[in-house]
């Protein structure tokens, strides 16, 4: 038509056509960027991951780990067909590298105080966990009991936590106990 400027004319119906497309390619560039970042935080976790598992395994215990003196409190209950009894003791013990220990302590059970010592070995594993088997007797030498424990050393092998798995007496029958050992490398 004379005189009407043809792209006006058109221009109307192609304005809502490039606005789509403009804001399409908006929401594009955003779906990229978080694309993106979501790519490089999953990238980086996967990292830090890998360098976690790699210092976990670089973390390994010995006897060297579970070797020195040591301060301990024992704390728990035997439990008797008469019922529960308290268990308390604080002691100390030194282990050498190859896992022998021995020490002493005092401890009380249903409030009879007795002075002990003992006499044992450690095997203490990659994993940071450890056995022990602990001979105890009494002032006189006799023996009073043997004890198997179950024990994880944490803080770098200066702490442990440890329980009792097992006490049996001279006589070959087991006793019954809740105990467990909280022990610091002095």
């Amino acid at each position: 038509m004379p005189g009407i400027d043809s792209s006006a004319e058109f221009g109307h119906l192609l304005w809502p056509q490039v606005r789509q497309f403009q804001e399409t390619r908006h929401i594009q560039a955003k779906e990229n960027h978080m694309k993106i970042r979501l790519s490089t935080i999953v990238l980086l976790l996967g990292a830090l991951s890998a360098a976690s598992a790699q210092s976990n395994r670089a973390k390994h215990c010995s006897n060297a780990t579970s070797a020195g003196e040591w301060g301990f409190t024992t704390n728990g209950v035997l439990v008797l067909p008469t019922g529960a009894v308290p268990v308390t003791a604080v002691g100390h013990f030194v282990v050498d590298l190859s896992g022998n220990l021995e020490g002493s302590q005092v401890r009380s059970v249903g409030g009879g105080v007795a002075h002990e010592t003992f006499t044992g070995n450690v095997t203490t594993n990659p994993d940071c966990t450890a056995k022990y088997t602990i001979s105890v007797y009494d002032d006189s030498g006799n023996l009073v009991r043997t004890s198997l424990l179950d024990a994880v050393f944490t803080n770098r092998g200066r702490k442990a936590r440890v329980v009792f798995e097992s006490i049996v007496l001279p006589d070959g029958s087991s006793l019954p106990s809740v105990l467990s050992i909280e022990g610091e490398k002095q």
